[in-house]
């Protein structure tokens, strides 16, 4: 099932909170408290209790401001995760490992609040909900792939890695372990385990490993 875009899309500000958003010009305040009030509805009660109305009060807002913003919950919960996550996080800094370890400390950031005990009901309710699922992979994951696809394609014209890397393979190495342990708590999310994971894909990427 596809999902119709908004009028707006998100776009990010480095790998801070999105610039550009859905609707009106936003307020921090308000925005604030949205992301907030959603991530505990999220954790606590799932995706299901997740309502416009029932946020607005929460936040104490009139239901109509919320709608101008957000057109449907769908879009409201991918605001809240992008915000918490950043929707471009791999800053280009002229090395592929620090570009990379920018982008993963978004993950470490985000996963340590409200979203990373929101995170597993969000998965579930994810595959039981194919409208939820598309919205969170065009409005959250998409944004954040093309972002560090871009900058392996800088790193790529600078001469840093090979040629013939599977891209997208690469991008689910990078981010796969922070989900994971996420999702299955076998293990923490460390700044160490964040360091280890960019030095095994760079080496894998490394024009040296090809040999």
């Amino acid at each position: 099932m596809r999902v119709v875009n908004s009028q707006s899309r998100l776009a990010a500000r480095g790998a801070g909170r999105p610039s550009v958003v859905l609707g009106r010009p936003r307020d921090e305040s308000i925005d604030t408290e949205v992301v907030a009030a959603v991530l505990q509805v999220l954790k606590t009660r799932g995706y299901r209790a997740v309502t416009i109305a029932g946020i607005a009060r929460r936040v104490k807002t009139a239901r109509t401001s919320l709608y101008r913003r957000w057109p449907s919950k769908q879009h409201l919960v991918a605001y809240a995760v992008v915000s918490e996550m950043g929707a471009s996080p791999a800053a280009d800094t002229g090395a592929l490992r620090e570009d990379l370890e920018a982008a993963t400390r978004t993950l470490l950031r985000a996963f340590a609040g409200p979203l990373g005990q929101a995170l597993p009901g969000l998965v579930a309710d994810m595959a039981q909900d194919p409208e939820l699922a598309a919205t969170i992979r065009e409005e959250v994951l998409a944004a954040r792939r093309k972002s560090m696809r871009d900058a392996f394609e800088r790193a790529r014209a600078r001469g840093e890695i090979r040629g013939d890397l599977e891209i997208e393979l690469l991008l689910d190495m990078l981010t796969g372990p922070f989900y994971y342990r996420a999702l299955f708590g076998h293990a923490p999310i460390t700044a160490h385990m964040t360091r280890e994971v960019v030095k095994y894909v760079t080496r894998v990427a490394s024009r040296r490993a090809a040999g």
